[in-house]
């Protein structure tokens, strides 16, 4: 699967069925070439006006589900 299509899928975290948002970018080990994380951008709100914007790094083995339109991850609350 390729990157823009990763990023079409928006991302919901299965422990509290809350929306996270969509894959921004990826991290992979150079020395294997697997995917190491995914990388979701905060959403913007207006919290995020007056402070720095952070992302969200989810490791890849925290991918639970990989459907048509979402990705499934199981994270723990921050």
């Amino acid at each position: 699967m390729r990157l823009s299509e990763l990023k079409e899928k928006e991302v919901v975290n299965i422990k509290s069925c809350k929306k996270i948002g969509y894959i921004g970018d990826l991290e992979i080990d150079v020395c294997t070439g697997c995917v190491r994380d995914i990388i979701v951008p905060e959403r913007k709100s207006i919290c995020t006006l007056f402070c720095s914007d952070s992302d969200c790094v989810i490791p890849f083995c925290q991918i639970k589900q990989i459907g048509p339109d979402i990705i499934l991850v199981d994270i723990p609350e921050r």
